[in-house]
């Protein structure tokens, strides 16, 4: 009986350790890792992301910034086609109490982060669209496109 236990308990631990090997983390390697860093110049320091149709894309973006989140916070909302960004920051621009990302519009959006303060980061994973072309992203917050805070 004893070594009954001793057997499972050993399976058991086994059977952890693969999941935890390098094995089973593979399908986070494989994602394309793409870090954005913005802050108080209303600048993405990435304004091209270049993926396969379908790839996996991990987006970090980092708010370096000082000032305080309610005058230059920043998100990022990658949207479904080129048209969809001037009518998405115009109705952001009355979404404050939405962290300037209009529900109306939630339809477009690929992906997104929130709004982040100061020191604040965020990721987010998906896949990039199987159809190919050009997809922008954009940061919502009130001005901040029209400053030049967006890419695709």
């Amino acid at each position: 009986m004893k070594t009954r236990l001793v057997a499972v308990a050993l399976l058991l631990v086994v059977g952890v350790a693969a999941l935890l090997s390098p094995a089973a983390g593979r399908a986070a390697e494989t994602e394309k890792l793409v870090a954005i860093i913005a802050n108080d110049t209303l600048r993405f320091n990435v304004t091209k992301i270049t993926a396969s149709p379908g790839q996996a894309l991990h987006v970090q973006l980092k708010n370096k910034g000082i000032l305080p989140k309610a005058v230059m916070g920043h998100n990022w909302i990658l949207l479904d086609g080129d048209g969809a960004a001037s009518a998405y920051i115009t109705a952001a621009a009355s979404a404050a109490a939405e962290n300037y990302q209009p529900n109306a519009l939630a339809a477009h959006v690929l992906a997104s982060l929130p709004l982040l303060g100061p020191k604040e980061s965020g990721d987010v994973s998906f896949n990039a669209p199987s159809k190919p072309g050009k997809y922008p992203f954009v940061c919502s917050f009130p001005g901040h496109f029209q400053a030049g805070m967006h890419g695709d």
